[in-house]
């Protein structure tokens, strides 16, 4: 039986989100470029969290949800950027920036206990 993985869970749905954002803003505003960046950066968020869950030692676990911390903090700049540039709603901009915000907290917790206090 898989044990829960609470980060694992909130950032599958988050990539999700950032799915279904990806497909609306392309269609509405036929805009490619960043909105490709936000969809690379918002999925990998899980991805990333998968592969370190695959780690092989404690070392290799802390480096992979270091980059995905920074995966992390680069979504939430290109939602900030999709949003001062009027491709983003100030509503979807709130919700997502705040489940990016909240993963980022989770991410930068496990790795305050798995690098930082070492």
């Amino acid at each position: 039986m898989n044990k829960a993985n609470p980060a694992l869970d909130k950032s599958f749905d988050f990539a999700k989100s950032i799915v279904f954002l990806y497909k609306l803003i392309v269609k509405d505003h036929k805009e490619y470029v960043l909105s490709k960046q936000l969809l690379k950066s918002g999925t990998s968020i899980g991805a990333n969290i998968t592969e370190a869950n695959g780690a092989i030692s404690e070392a290799d676990f802390s480096s992979k949800i270091s980059i995905d911390y920074k995966e992390c903090l680069e979504t939430k700049y290109w939602l900030k950027l999709l949003n001062d540039t009027n491709y983003l709603s100030e509503k979807d901009y709130n919700v997502l920036f705040e489940k990016a915000d909240e993963l980022a907290k989770i991410l930068f917790s496990i790795l305050k206990k798995t690098r930082i206090n070492k």
